[in-house]
């Protein structure tokens, strides 16, 4: 297998632009609204569009959520083999609104029995049996050790952050960096982890880390730093209208990681990247509007008002 996606996953309620967010008691309406899926399946996705073979390692179970994943995976062609299932509420849910700028987002995630095992325990175990070509997962606490057995057994890391792992796991996501093969944060994540202000001086102390670091700099392109320099990248850029930013990042990551796969060079990968990013902000959605099934089924049975005038 190319790439193996580990992490979790969450249902999205994705509302399209709006001015701002209602007041307590105010009610606001926007025309565009999707149904998404996103967390650890959008990078496979965006792998698996650009051409690789991608398998989802997560927690599913018995929820809405899990049957989008589920669903779309299919539809997808994403192998499901590395996902366990467990007999609860699992998916997250997150209701994104889109400003002009910016998004803001509403989550719930479902706390886990104290007495069901830890996911990442199971994640030395999947890493063992599939040894895929390249796992991409977040950097924290507990992270290093799998870097380290992906690294005996030749598998590749491909490594994210997001701003609130940053913030609070500084020096265990700078140990990660240290153990992985790629790092992808954005400017405002290299930042945190820097403590630098300007951006010349979080990359310069980035070079130092041993990893190449790409820097998503999102309608600027990214930058990749390494201790042979700095490259910025801008192939692939499209200009597009801005629909919703969730998930660009991730998709990024996926197009890049099935360039890899190809064999190509680490700048042909990003320009991959960007072109991946250009086309997930113009869609609603971490992986773009889904359909559930069951909905729609449930749906195509209730009779249409002209159906019920002609029963009556």
């Amino acid at each position: 297998m190319d790439v193996i996606s580990f992490g979790s996953v969450f249902l999205e309620l994705v509302f399209g632009h709006i001015s701002r967010l209602p007041a307590p008691g105010q009610e606001i309406f926007t025309d565009e609204f999707a149904i998404s899926c996103g967390g650890a399946v959008s990078c496979a996705t965006a792998a698996r569009r650009a051409g690789a073979t991608a398998g989802l390692c997560t927690l599913l179970g018995h929820d809405l959520g899990s049957q989008v994943v589920v669903e779309h995976c299919q539809r997808e062609d994403i192998d499901l083999s590395p996902t366990a299932w467990v007999h609860r509420r699992v998916t997250g849910i997150t209701t994104v609104f889109n400003f002009e700028d910016d998004r803001s987002f509403v989550t719930h995630v479902p706390h886990p029995p104290a007495s069901e095992p830890p996911e990442r325990a199971r994640w030395h175990e999947v890493l063992r049996r599939y040894r895929p070509a390249w796992c991409y997962l977040h950097a924290g606490p507990g992270i290093q050790d799998f870097l380290r057995e992906a690294r005996q057994l030749g598998s590749r890391t491909f490594l994210d952050v997001s701003l609130a792992e940053a913030e609070r796991w500084a020096r265990d996501v700078i140990e990660c960096v240290q153990l992985a093969d790629v790092f992808v944060p954005n400017q405002a994540e290299l930042g945190v982890l820097t403590g630098a202000d300007r951006l010349e001086s979080a990359v310069a102390t980035a070079a130092q880390w041993g990893t190449p670091v790409v820097v998503k700099r999102g309608a600027d392109g990214a930058m990749i730093v390494g201790p042979d320099g700095i490259l910025l990248v801008t192939d692939g850029i499209a200009t597009v209208e801005v629909a919703d930013r969730t998930g660009a990042g991730d998709a990024f990551a996926g197009a890049m990681i099935a360039a890899l796969a190809r064999g190509a060079p680490l700048p042909d990968a990003v320009a991959a990247g960007n072109a991946a990013g250009s086309q997930a902000v113009a869609r609603l959605g971490a992986v773009g509007p889904v359909e559930v099934e069951g909905l729609s089924t449930s749906l195509a049975q209730c009779p249409t008002p002209h159906e019920k005038e002609a029963d009556q």
